[in-house]
């Protein structure tokens, strides 16, 4: 009996979990979204795409 009143009590866990998880995930989804639409990440993005022509001998 005791098992089975330990086990009911840890399902609020993992929901919590979950949550703690998809917060996190969307906290970085906005940092990364303010970092690509900004300055920094328009900068980011034309040195990579003129490094990548670069080695393919394009740029």
């Amino acid at each position: 009996m005791r098992n089975a009143r330990a086990a009911r009590d840890e399902r609020g866990i993992t929901t919590a979990e979950y949550a703690v998880g998809t917060a996190a995930g969307a906290g970085l989804a906005g940092v990364l979204y303010q970092l690509v639409t900004g300055g920094f990440g328009d900068r980011m993005l034309r040195t990579m795409f003129n490094h990548v022509l670069g080695m393919l001998g394009i740029g």
